[in-house]
C-alpha cells in the first residue's frame, strides 16, 4: 500500500522527457504526494515541451515545487530578450526546436510554469535547492549565483540547522547521486546517457530511469 505524504525530489531533466515518464509511473504518485524538481528540467535534452507538459500535469494531481535551475533562468531572459545566444550555446536549441523553433510557440501554461518557480524550498529536514549554498550566509540571503550556478567542491560543509542539503547541477557521470556530509546530489547526466534520479525524502529510496526505457530501483540512500 502506497503511504500518503510523501516527498520526492528529482534531479536534473534535462528535457528526458521519456525517462521522466517511466519514473512518474514508477513513482505511483498520489493527492498527498509532493514533487519537488531540483532545476534544469529543460535544455540539453530531445523534448523540454514535453518535459513541462508532464509537470503540469503533476501539478494537476499532486503539490509540485519547481525550483528554478540555470537553464531556466537563461530560457526565461531569452524570452525576454536577453542573452538568447548564450542560451542556444548552452542547450537552448534543442529547447527551440521543441517548440517548432519560435519562441512564440511556447504555450501559456509553459511560461506560468516558469514563472512559477522558486528559488529553494525548506521542509523539515531538507533543504533543497538547483546548486550550491553559500557558507554562513541565511537562506533568505543567499545568492542567485550560488543557488543556480555554483558547482559542488566536494568539500561543502553540514548545513548549519542539521537539515540535508538535496541538489542537482553538478552531474556525476557513473550513474548513482552523490551522499557527503549532508548533501546529496541527484543528477546523474540523464541528457548524457546517464539516469534520471528521483529520491523519496523520507525513505531515501531512488528511482532511476533513462530514455532508452530502463528502469531501476529498490536501492537506498544509505546503502550507497
Amino acid at each position: 500500500m502506497v503511504a500518503p505524504g510523501r516527498r520526492f525530489a528529482i534531479g536534473d531533466i534535462h528535457g528526458c522527457a521519456r525517462a521522466l515518464e517511466i519514473l512518474l509511473e514508477r513513482m505511483r504518485l498520489t493527492p498527498d504526494d509532493t514533487v519537488i524538481v531540483l532545476g534544469d528540467a529543460i535544455d540539453r535534452g530531445p523534448d523540454s515541451n514535453s518535459v513541462l507538459d508532464q509537470l503540469i500535469d503533476v501539478s494537476d494531481h499532486c503539490e509540485l515545487i519547481y525550483i528554478l535551475g540555470n537553464h531556466e533562468e537563461m530560457m526565461l531572459n531569452a524570452i525576454e530578450g536577453i542573452n538568447k545566444s548564450d542560451w542556444l550555446r548552452h542547450g537552448g536549441a534543442t529547447t527551440l526546436t521543441s517548440y517548432g523553433s519560435d519562441l512564440a510557440n511556447i504555450p501559456d501554461e509553459h511560461l506560468e510554469l516558469l514563472d512559477g518557480t522558486v528559488r529553494y524550498w525548506e521542509g523539515p529536514n531538507e533543504i533543497c535547492v538547483h546548486a550550491n549554498l553559500e557558507p554562513g550566509v541565511e537562506m533568505r540571503h543567499q545568492r542567485s549565483t550560488w543557488l543556480r550556478w555554483q558547482k559542488l567542491s566536494g568539500r561543502e560543509f553540514p548545513h548549519p540547522s542539521g537539515k540535508r542539503v538535496i541538489c542537482g547541477h553538478s552531474a556525476v557521470g557513473y550513474g548513482a547521486p552523490t551522499s557527503k556530509d549532508g548533501w546529496v546530489c541527484l543528477d546523474t547526466l540523464a541528457y548524457g546517457g546517464g539516469f534520471l534520479t528521483g529520491l523519496e525524502l523520507a525513505s531515501g529510496e531512488i528511482y532511476q530511469s533513462r530514455q532508452t526505457g530502463e528502469f531501476r530501483g529498490g536501492v537506498y540512500l544509505h546503502e550507497l
